[in-house]
Parts: structure tokens; sequence; C-alpha cells
């Protein structure tokens, strides 16, 4: 499947349970005042983060997506120190630095692709999809104190996905759905299941008792998580590099919440 037309009918399926959800609770169209913020974090959130970075990693490596998308702490880090409501310690920052290097560490043999000319693009769309991940993760922080988050995140996916597959239409680059697979389904459905719906619940929920730089360091799991599923379900090949850059990563999450903890108090 073209790759817009994808997270478009991913976002649109995951966001109708939410929705269909809160409609079975009385909730049927947001109001007024949840209007703007609804567009602002679907447009931030979904239709550029999700959007682009799954258009993005069909031009580059999956290492060198993983790095890119390892920079999301850094960048949330960044935007809060402009941020008069948000001040972060120099230990946390070390940490998450250190966090950082251990995923380089990890995909060590891609960074090297940074410098292929034919990755530009790729490059480009991916950091455009983390800096508005990270744009859309502290407006989220805010603005679960106003109303209800999970009712916004449906709304939130069911708009952005729409949006992403009439781009796919109007631009051809979208297949008919009796087209597509039984193979592509089955992974689909999966995404929407613990990609849309378990994960967000997860991460709202992350967000509203931690802060949003606590909650950003997922970034810096994602990696070892995969590469151990794919040791253990495909035989892939564990490295030194992998053990080394591992243990690395985990040390700046631990000093990341080990400083946070102490700032909180």
């Amino acid at each position: 499947m073209p790759a817009l037309q994808m997270a478009g009918l991913r976002q649109f399926l995951g966001g109708s349970v939410y929705v269909l959800y809160f409609m079975t609770k009385g909730r049927i169209i947001p109001s007024r005042k949840e209007i703007i913020p609804i567009l602002t974090l679907a447009f931030f959130n979904f239709t550029m983060s999700n959007g682009m970075s799954t258009w993005g990693v069909k031009f580059i490596s999956a290492g060198l997506g993983s790095i890119i998308g390892a920079t999301f702490p850094l960048w949330v880090v960044v935007i809060g120190l402009f941020s008069k409501k948000s001040q972060v310690n120099r230990k946390a920052v070390g940490g998450f630095l250190l966090g950082f290097a251990g995923v380089c560490v990890i995909f060590v043999e891609h960074l090297r692709d940074f410098l292929d000319p034919n990755f530009v693009f790729g490059i480009i769309l991916s950091f455009i999809a983390i800096w508005s991940w990270a744009f859309g993760t502290i407006i989220t922080k805010e603005q679960a104190k106003n109303f209800n988050p999970y009712y916004s995140l449906g709304w939130q996916l069911v708009l952005s996905g729409s949006f992403l597959m009439l781009v796919a239409k109007v631009t051809g680059y979208s297949v008919p759905y009796s087209e597509i697979p039984m193979k592509s389904w089955i992974p689909i459905v999966y995404l929407v299941v613990f990609g849309s719906v378990i994960s967000f619940i997860a991460y709202l929920y992350a967000l509203q008792n931690l802060s949003a730089e606590q909650a950003s360091v997922y970034a810096y799991i994602n990696p070892i998580v995969t590469i151990l599923l794919g040791a253990l379900l495909f035989d892939e090949k564990l490295t030194i590099f992998i053990a080394i850059g591992g243990a690395i990563t985990i040390l700046g999450v631990y000093i990341i919440n080990q400083a946070l903890k102490k700032t909180d108090t």
C-alpha cells in the first residue's frame, strides 16, 4: 500500500474505535471550544508526525529511521527549555544525550547513511515528523488539563486519517481497497489495535502522570524491544554493539528518571 494511504487508513480505523466508544457514552461531536485544540493536535500529532514518518521510511533505511526517531526526547527537552513552565536540570540533559548515544551505538552501521545523498528526502521527512510529534506532545500535555484527552485523540485520528486518505486519493498514491491482499490487512489490524488504540491509551496515561520529558524516553526503549523481538522471533543476530548500546541507553533512561524525580520533589 502507498505510505500515506496506509497511515491514513490506520489512523481513521483507530480513531473510529475511540469515537464510537464515546458515542455510547453520549459524546457525539466536540464542543466549539474543543474544535481548535483537536484540529491543532490532529495536524501535529498525526497528519504531520505519523504521515511524514510513514512516508519517510520509504526512502531511508530502518536503522537510520530508528536513529532519527531517537532524537525525539531531545527535541522535547529543547522545546521545554524555551518554556517558562518547563525546566530540565543538567543531569537529566546528560541522561537524554546518553540515551541517544546508546541508540547510535546500537545502529552504528547506519550512521553513515546520513551521508548518502539518496536518503536526503527521507531524512527531511523524518525530521519534520519528529519535530511535529515533539510539539504535539507538549501541546497534548497542556490540553489534557482542559478536556478528556482520550476523546480528543479519537477525533484527531479520524480527522487526520480522513485527510491523509484524501491526499493519497487526489495525488494518485492509493490503491482500491478491494485489491489490498490479506497479508497487508493483518498488519494494518495489528497497527490499529496495538499501535493506535492500546499504545496511545498508555502514552496519554503517561503524559497525565509524568512530565513530557519523562514520557518521551519511550523512544529510547523502542529500538531495544524491536531488536530483542527480532532475535526471539526471527533469529536475527545480536551483536556486541547492540549489547553495549542497549546498556548505555538503559543507563541514560535511569539517569533521566532519577534526575526528574528529584526535580518533581
